[in-house]
Formats: structure tokens, C-alpha cells, sequence
């Protein structure tokens, strides 16, 4: 992940707006963008629960602490927190920073202290403290209370490389606070590497710790950090913290999806609390047991953290299915019961050929609204459609092949008939061009609609090149969302169904009229 500054300023009051304390925004002197950064974000932010952040370390090793221009960096930040990173590992002092022991506590005091002379509140890092404090108990833990003595707000202790578990966690989160008395403040900063970020990020609160560090999302080096919104939702949840102000884990989806859009990642639909599925429920048993009380299978209200239940429909559906994901998408289906036997029933000869609508809601509701009135919405029909690839060795870039993908499109829409031709980045691209081409003209909202997502899957891997392909395709308009599959013999007659799919949708959304 590599945030250009403005994405900073986006992500910034998202974060803000969720109701951390505190939003580090990177590392001054060291990194020119994180410089700019912090100087724009005092005249272009805005915050009301959080204050920033700079990071950075503590003097160099033989430097005195206002001689060194890193330490000078953050202060010229102009942020109100500082957080320092230290070792507090004795193998990391001798053999990454090549000085003492002596050297490195003092080089801990020295920047806390004068950092905090300068008025900043200071956060310490104590980096690979777990580690450290299993090689050698005592000088781990007298880092921290150097970091203490000098004037720290909070000393965090980090599972730097990850490897942690949460009876470990426990016990020397539990013997540093005995080391260190009741007043002093500590932190927990955990990463992934075993999947206990968040179990370790609990255990330390639950040991004494009141300062937790993590992203959004779980971002972060090698299997990331620990997910902040789950850290959060656990506390406030299942241990009635109060955390979040103005009932900021109520946005908590819309905020993580927001902050997976500007960093381009796709939101992760298994992630805790705020995925996709997180309230997502298939196995007729379960919805059996729904219908009666959702709470028998979902462990919170998904509303408490701005998220919901969704019913996916499959070769495991029953009538129970069907006829909740006919209520979530607007439709009252009670006592329709041919109905329903007649939707699970093309349901499974579907999925048994190909197709599955665990992710395709916008297909499933085509299907079901023909099944209710008899025909599927018509806007146009396709007369024919052909796509051309061609190949030109050695006119590229290097000596590199050149392909070049056309497509030729001929429908009928309003008792017209139109011929399009596209071009595009391959044979889907040319003709979602084409398809394009002959209907803006009649149909100006389809203008709107952007793909924004298209995953293929080989079905029957073994046949090979004659493989039955599978298309989902994710389309937008800029304010719904909505997805579609296609089933065929290759993936251009698999992507053409989902691509047509995406456009009837769409403009059934838009309240078109179909006739």
C-alpha cells in the first residue's frame, strides 16, 4: 500500500469521524510526502475527537538530542503527540543499533524528555518489547520505565514481529504493570503473523493495558496489524466499553469500506463486523431458524456496527431462503409457497450448471422478478453480437505483440434498430463499448454506469481450454452498487450474459421503464 498525501487528508477525517484519539500520520524528515502531509493538514483538517500523530525515533546513537535533524523534524511537524519508536530489545541495541545498553536508555530519556520540554505529549514505541522481555525481563521493562521517568504519556509494547499469543500477552502485559505500578499508562501494538493480532490486543487491555494502536482494516506489513474496528467493536460490545464517541461504531462499515476505496484495496467480505458476510447466512437450516429470530444465528445486531444481514441464495437454499432474500430486496413472498418451490428449484438447476448467486444479488433479482410476473424486464434485444482480436507480432513497445479487440453489437431498443462497434483492452472491454454505443442514446443513464469489479473462475478445471467459465461482474453508477454472474462455454459468452445483466439492472435501479 503506498498513500499519496491527498489520500492521507481523505483518510484522515474518516478515521476522526469513527472516534479514535489519536491519528499518526507518518514519519517527518524521513519521508518528504509524510512532511508535506503534516504541513497541510494544519490548515486542511479539521478534527474533533482525534489529534495527530508524528512518528518518529528516538536521537542516533553519539548525537546529541537538539543537534539531531530527525528529532528537529518532529518538531517542526507542529503535531500535539509525538510517538517514538525504541528498541527495547538488548539483541536489537547491540546488534541493530551497534551501542550500549546504557547508550540506548539514554538515548530513550534524552528525546522524551526533550520532546516533552518542547511541549509535545510523547507516546513511546517500545519496539520487539515481547521479545526483549522473554531474552531478558529486566532491561525490557527498563526501557519502559526510563521512558516513564522522562516524561512518556504511554509506553506501548510491541509484538513487533507478530508472534505472539494471547497467554503470553497476558502474562508479560500483567508483569510489566506490577513492574511499573497502577498510574503509568500502557499500550498494546500487535501484529498478525499467528492471526491473534485482535486476540492479543484483548488480552493486553483485559492485563492492564488502556492504549491500543492498529489500522483500519487490519493494513499493514507482512499479514498486517491489528484490525481497529474489531479491537473496538469487542470492547464496546461484549465488555461494555465506551470508546467511540457519538456513536461512531455505528459507521464503522461505511467508514472501513470508504478507507478500502481510497487505498484501492478490495474490502475484505470475511472480515469481522464489517465484511460482506460478516451477516451473511446460506444453509436452509439456518434460514429456517431466522425467519423465527435472526438472533439465533448472529452473535450482535449487525446495526450496532452499521452493518446488515443478508441472506445468500445457493444449491443450499430452501423455501426459508428465498423467501428472505425476496423480503431484503423488497419483495413480500409469505404464503407464495409454488412460488417458492418454483425460484429454489431453478436456484439449484442453476448452480448445478455453473451459476451462483451467493455474490450476484443483482441476477438473483431478475430471476426472481420473472418468476413473479412471467417475464424478465426487456429494455432491448440482441439481434447479434461478434468480437475480433488482432494480433500484430513485433509492432509493440520492445519488439512486443500489439493485440488489438473489436466488437460489433446489433439490438433493437424502443422499436429502433442500432449497430455498434467498440473498441477496448481486450474482447469484454470492446464489447461493453459497443453494448454501450448502440444503447446511451436511447438509455442516457447507462452513461453512468462504470464497471468496477470482473472476476473469472474456471469451472471443471480438468477439461481444460474447454472448461465452462464463470463471470461475476461488479457495476456502479456512483451511488448503488450491484453485481451480476454469466455461465458459458469461454469467458466472452460468459462476461456478454453478465455484462447484459449489469445493464437491465442498472436501469431497472434507475426507474426506467422497461415498455
Amino acid at each position: 500500500m503506498n498513500l499519496t498525501v491527498a489520500d492521507k487528508l481523505a483518510i484522515a477525517p474518516l478515521l476522526d469521524e469513527l472516534g479514535v484519539g489519536f491519528i499518526e500520520g507518518g514519519w517527518p524528515g524521513a519521508i518528504p510526502k509524510d512532511t508535506e502531509f503534516f504541513r497541510r493538514a494544519r490548515t486542511e483538517l479539521t478534527l474533533k475527537n482525534a489529534v495527530l500523530a508524528a512518528f518518529g525515533a528516538t536521537r542516533k546513537a553519539g548525537v546529541a538530542v537538539d543537534a539531531d535533524a530527525q528529532v528537529r523534524a518532529l518538531l517542526d511537524a507542529q503535531t500535539p503527540v509525538v510517538t517514538l519508536v525504541a528498541k527495547s530489545d538488548v539483541r536489537h541495541v547491540e546488534r541493530a543499533l551497534r551501542t550500549t545498553r546504557e547508550e540506548n536508555l539514554a538515548m530513550i530519556a534524552d528525546t522524551v524528555r526533550f520532546l516533552v520540554a518542547e511541549g509535545r505529549r510523547v507516546v513511546l514505541d517500545a519496539e520487539h518489547f515481547f521479545d526483549g522481555f522473554r531474552f531478558d525481563p529486566a532491561y525490557a521493562t527498563s526501557a519502559v520505565q526510563t521512558a516513564f521517568d522522562a516524561g512518556a504519556e504511554v509506553v506501548t509494547l510491541c509484538d513487533t514481529n507478530g508472534g505472539m499469543l494471547p497467554a503470553f500477552v497476558t502474562d508479560v502485559v500483567g508483569a510489566v504493570r506490577e513492574a511499573v505500578g497502577t498510574g503509568p499508562r500502557l499500550g498494546m501494538h500487535a501484529h498478525n503473523d499467528t492471526g491473534c493480532a485482535v486476540a492479543n490486543s484483548l488480552a493486553a487491555v483485559a492485563a492492564g493495558a488502556s492504549h491500543v494502536q492498529g489500522t483500519v482494516n487490519g493494513y499493514g506489513e507482512r499479514t498486517g496489524n491489528a484490525d481497529l474496528i474489531a479491537v473496538v467493536a469487542n470492547l464496546e460490545i461484549k465488555h461494555g466499553m465506551e470508546l467511540l464517541a457519538d456513536g461512531g461504531l455505528r459507521e464503522a462499515t461505511r467508514i472501513a469500506h470508504a478507507v478500502a476505496e481510497i487505498t484501492n484495496i478490495a474490502p475484505f467480505q470475511r472480515q469481522p463486523y464489517v465484511g460482506a458476510s460478516a451477516f451473511a447466512h446460506k444453509g436452509g437450516l439456518h434460514a429456517s431458524a431466522i425467519k423465527v429470530d435472526p438472533d439465533l444465528y448472529q452473535h450482535v445486531d449487525p446495526v450496532v456496527v452499521g452493518n446488515d444481514m443478508r441472506m445468500l441464495v445457493s444449491e443450499m437454499a430452501g423455501r426459508a431462503s428465498i423467501e428472505l432474500k425476496g423480503r431484503e430486496l423488497g419483495f413480500d413472498l409469505t404464503g407464495q409457497g409454488d412460488l417458492l418451490a418454483r425460484v429454489t428449484a431453478r436456484v439449484k438447476d442453476a448452480e448445478a450448471v455453473g451459476y451462483t448467486y451467493d455474490a450476484a444479488d443483482a441476477s438473483f433479482e431478475l430471476l426472481l422478478r420473472e418468476e413473479l410476473t412471467g417475464e424478465r424486464p426487456e429494455y432491448f434485444e440482441i439481434e447479434s453480437w461478434r468480437t475480433i482480436v488482432e494480433t500484430m507480432p513485433g509492432q509493440g513497445q520492445g519488439r512486443c505483440a500489439v493485440a488489438a479487440a473489436e466488437a460489433t453489437v446489433k439490438l433493437r431498443a424502443r422499436g429502433q434498430r442500432f449497430v455498434s462497434t467498440g473498441e477496448g483492452n481486450g474482447p469484454v472491454n470492446a464489447l461493453d463499448q459497443a453494448l454501450r454505443g448502440a444503447l446511451t442514446g436511447t438509455y442516457p443513464e447507462i452513461a453512468r454506469f462504470e464497471l468496477t469489479d470482473f472476476k473469472v473462475r474456471i469451472l471443471e478445471s480438468e477439461q481444460g481450454t474447454d472448461s465452462t467459465t464463470r463471470v461475476l461482474v461488479v457495476t456502479t453508477d456512483g451511488e448503488r452498487t450491484w453485481s451480476t454472474v454469466g455461465v458459458g462455454p469461454n469467458v466472452i459468452e460468459a462476461s456478454w450474459e453478465a455484462l447484459l445483466d449489469a445493464h437491465v439492472f442498472g436501469l431497472l435501479q434507475a426507474g426506467v421503464d422497461p415498455r
